[in-house]
């Protein structure tokens, strides 16, 4: 039986936008970030395909187990670091690198007594999220100075808070700050996620981390990836798999809040909420049929979706239909929804079927 909802991950333009990646910052290693399962494209597929990026991030130790299974010999940085001190052995047999955000990690630290571990030290600039306070640098240094189990000098890293934002005043007192800080630190440095490493080229340092760019998603605000030269990493497909034919006000879906303007014919696609797709998408979200586009009408629903047919006048049961991907930028149907790019890509169900693609 054919999958009604199918993904289509392409592992060239995985390929290509991590290419991408190192064209804008060809100076900087790359910590490829393929967290909450690579960003909803798959795990294990994004791990191949980015293989050539100098090391892996994730959210969780969780998931960096799950993550060590596809890549036995990749460096893996975690990003929410060690939560309790039993961590800490299991980092070092598996190659693992915490982040240190608080304190109490040195404090676990220093308990395990192990050497040889690499660490990231994030501090906070402005995110005002994880990290360490700014203000407690030098204390904070001199604490990692007593500390046998990270080795010295640790990776100095922050996040930017408004960096999809360029022009934002946040992000120069960010890199002030940061900067006021590597100058004291002397070892490796990294700040850049995917929309840092487009737009402040003088902030690279050793590493930069994109995220949403590897899978070829426009980290920047009203621009789109077309313009960035990154290309889709997944195609959402389903199918036609009803048309009936409604008289002018005849009402559809739910709630009766789309009404037909004529007499006119009426698609339903097989997917919806129960797989991922945006329940908040109102009428005029586009979608494509035949290499045209068409509009949803009504509400979303678990497990279909209404389209407007009129200007489809050849389309049949079983048409496929594409949500988003290629020739469908998701940044469109994001905007539609009233939502960003990284929530679809990361909400689909596990009743959407996953396909390589090599193109």
């Amino acid at each position: 039986m054919i999958p009604q909802a199918v993904a289509t991950i392409s592992t060239a333009a995985l390929k290509h936008n991590l290419q991408q990646v190192r064209q804008y910052a060809p100076a900087s290693a790359v910590l490829a970030v393929i967290k909450a399962n690579a960003y909803g494209h798959g795990l294990a597929v994004a791990a191949e395909a980015l293989d050539n990026a100098d090391a892996f991030a994730v959210g969780t130790f969780a998931e960096a187990v799950v993550l060590r299974e596809s890549a036995p010999d990749k460096n893996i940085v975690i990003l929410q670091g060690a939560t309790d001190a039993a961590d800490i052995r299991f980092f070092l047999q598996n190659n693992f690198q915490p982040v240190i955000h608080s304190r109490y990690q040195l404090d676990d630290l220093r308990a395990a007594g192990i050497r040889s571990l690499k660490c990231w030290l994030k501090m906070d600039t402005g995110m005002r999220r994880l990290g360490l306070a700014a203000d407690d640098y030098s204390d904070i240094l001199k604490k990692i100075g007593s500390i046998a189990a990270i080795q010295k000098p640790p990776v100095l890293m922050s996040h930017f808070a408004c960096a999809d934002e360029p022009d934002r005043a946040e992000n120069r007192r960010q890199m002030e700050l940061f900067a006021s800080l590597a100058e004291q630190h002397g070892g490796e440095t990294s700040f850049c996620n995917s929309a840092a490493t487009i737009s402040f080229p003088e902030m690279h340092g050793n590493w930069v981390r994109p995220g949403i760019m590897l899978y070829g998603i426009s980290p920047l605000k009203g621009v789109t990836a077309a313009t960035l030269n990154l290309r889709p990493a997944m195609t959402l497909k389903s199918r036609l798999i009803a048309i009936y034919n409604a008289a002018a006000g005849d009402s559809v879906g739910y709630g009766a809040t789309w009404r037909c303007p004529d007499d006119m014919r009426i698609g339903v696609i097989g997917i919806g909420y129960g797989d991922g797709y945006p329940r908040h998408a109102p009428s005029g979200t586009p979608v494509i049929i035949n290499d045209r586009r068409s509009s949803l009408v009504g509400r979303v629903s678990m497990d279909m979706l209404t389209v407007d047919l009129r200007q489809q006048p050849d389309a049949q049961i079983g048409d496929e239909v594409v949500l988003w991907g290629d020739g469908l930028p998701i940044e469109e149907v994001a905007e539609a929804a009233g939502t960003i790019a990284y929530e679809l890509v990361c909400r689909l169900t596990t009743r959407v079927n996953y396909q390589r693609g090599m193109g």
